[in-house]
C-alpha cells in the first residue's frame, strides 16, 4: 500500500515515461498480463493507455492489471494509467519513507 507522499513521488516520475502498454478492443488476455508483468519487473513503473474502442474504462483496466500483476495503481487520468510494483531482487526506484504512527 502506497502512502500519498509515495504516490505523489511516483506520479512525478511517471510524467517523463512513454506509454508502453496499450489496450484496445477485446479482453485483457494472458499475453497483455504477461507483458505488463515483465515490464513491471524490469522498470517497476509503467504507463498504460486504454483506447476508446476498448470495453474497459481506464480505471477498470488499471485495477484488473494491478490485481493480476500484484502491483499498485498510482494514477488514472483520462485514458492513461500508471502502475507500480517494487522489484524485490533489484529495486530501481527508492520511495520516500512512510511515517510511523
Amino acid at each position: 500500500m502506497l502512502t500519498s507522499k509515495q504516490r505523489a513521488y511516483l506520479r512525478g516520475l511517471a510524467n517523463k515515461l512513454d506509454t508502453i502498454l496499450i489496450l484496445g478492443k477485446g479482453e485483457i488476455t494472458d499475453n497483455v498480463i504477461r507483458q505488463a508483468d515483465t515490464a513491471l519487473t524490469a522498470r517497476e513503473i509503467i504507463k498504460g493507455k486504454v483506447l476508446e474502442n476498448s470495453s474497459y474504462s481506464s480505471r477498470e483496466a488499471a485495477e484488473i492489471l494491478a490485481e493480476k500483476c500484484s502491483a499498485d495503481v498510482v494514477q488514472v487520468i483520462g485514458s492513461k494509467f500508471v502502475l507500480y510494483r517494487e522489484n524485490p531482487d533489484e529495486p530501481v526506484i527508492v520511495l520516500p519513507k512512510a511515517k510511523n504512527k
